[in-house]
């Protein structure tokens, strides 16, 4: 499975189709695309998921990575963040974060495998109904991925 390009709206309505099976607060089509439309954003498509980043100054944030859940354990994942990860580099990319839900087990198993360590914490910074709130871990790498998977240097 070869991640590719998202290049037209056409795509939209199927990024929205899955960011909606795997999370529970989906973001719309037109969300989507919007973000797609500012410098600097780009997607890649796989079955079953896709990514969203952005870079700016050398550092690229991967926004959301999206995976249905029939399609997890299948290295959908893995192949999407290596794809934004090689294209940030091409568009000059350095280091590359991520947010990741600190009860998100299987998610943080595979970004310490790509190579990504905790270099922060958004305390409250997810919603988990109208009381509850849970802290995001800002994860980070230095690009292009380990292949190896070896936690970034302090840089």
């Amino acid at each position: 499975m070869k991640p590719v390009l998202v290049l037209n709206d056409g795509d939209l309505t199927e990024l929205a189709a899955i960011h909606a099976a795997a999370f529970s607060d989906p973001w719309t089509a037109r969300a989507i695309g919007e973000l797609l439309a500012s410098p600097g954003t780009f997607a890649f498509h796989a079955e079953g998921g896709f990514v969203l980043a952005r870079i700016a100054g050398g550092e690229a944030e991967i926004l959301t990575l999206a995976v249905r859940p029939d399609w997890r354990r299948h290295g959908t994942g893995g192949a999407l963040v290596r794809a934004a990860a090689e294209q940030a580099v091409a568009l000059g990319g350095r280091r590359i974060f991520l947010e990741v839900a600190v009860s998100n087990h299987a998610a943080r198993a595979l970004y310490t495998a790509l190579g990504f360590g905790e270099v922060g914490r958004r305390k409250g910074y997810y919603a988990l109904g109208a009381q509850k709130r849970e802290d995001a871990l800002i994860l980070r790498s230095n690009l292009p991925l380990s292949p190896l998977g070896k936690s970034p240097g302090a840089g």
